[in-house]
């Protein structure tokens, strides 16, 4: 993604956000796009939607937090 960044994190590299929930907590973007390519489309697709937002935690790790209001299946 050199050049024009993530659909999903923006300029931030998908290796370094990791997800804060559901059954692939713990993993990173980048994982997550090579073992579920079905739901990183989905992700793309509720980036401007409100569903989530990534956070930068207190062990200086990017987490990508799921609004509990959301409609996203995760």
């Amino acid at each position: 993604m050199a050049g024009q960044g993530s659909p999903i994190t923006g300029i931030i590299e998908e290796s370094e956000v990791v997800i804060d929930f559901g059954q692939y907590e713990g993993r990173t973007i980048k994982d997550v796009a090579e073992l579920d390519p079905t739901f990183y489309d989905r992700l793309v697709q509720e980036r401007d939607s409100g569903a989530f937002s990534i956070r930068r935690h207190r062990d200086k790790t990017f987490r990508l937090f799921m609004n509990p209001l959301s409609k996203v299946d995760h």
